[in-house]
């Protein structure tokens, strides 16, 4: 296992603490950008989006990110879109239930990547809106950067 102490009630949880006012383009590129920042001032090689299903409606890629995360972005957006679930619930999930995620829902892990880094963006009336995706850092670490940014991003 690669997702360490988590728990699928735990990252419910985090979905539950980064829940938006509402939602729309404007805020998606200051949400971005907040990350892009953040991302910079710590010196991260990562990209950043922001998709709302095919639309991409911010995209960063920092110093020291590659094309290949692009690749990641896609895979993950497309979890996040299919469950309105974070990408690393749904890979700790089906650790514990013991399934093939993939099996599951019809799909392969050519097109979805049950890695973390992928977060839904849903808002204080539970509507999903967009997914927001890391790629770049190991699955923990992407997940918990888009975590920690958005509770910053909220709380600023």
């Amino acid at each position: 296992m690669t997702t360490g102490d988590r728990t699928s009630v735990g990252l419910l949880g985090d979905e539950a603490a980064i829940r938006l006012p509402g939602f729309d383009n404007a805020l998606a590129i200051q949400l971005g950008t907040f990350l892009a920042e953040r991302g910079l001032v710590k010196g991260l090689p990562i990209a950043i989006e922001i998709r709302m299903g095919d639309w991409t409606l911010y995209k960063a890629a920092l110093p020291g990110s590659a094309p290949k995360n692009d690749g990641w972005i896609i895979r993950k957006a497309r979890v996040v879109d299919l469950t309105h679930h974070s990408s690393l619930y749904e890979r700790v999930r089906a650790e514990e239930d013991g399934v093939d995620w993939h099996l599951k829902h019809g799909v392969t892990e050519d097109t979805h990547a049950i890695h973390g880094g992928g977060l839904p963006l849903i808002d204080s009336d539970g509507k999903y809106h967009a997914a927001l995706i890391i790629s770049g850092l190991p699955q923990i670490d992407d997940h918990d950067f888009g975590v920690e940014s958005i509770l910053g991003f909220l709380t600023q």
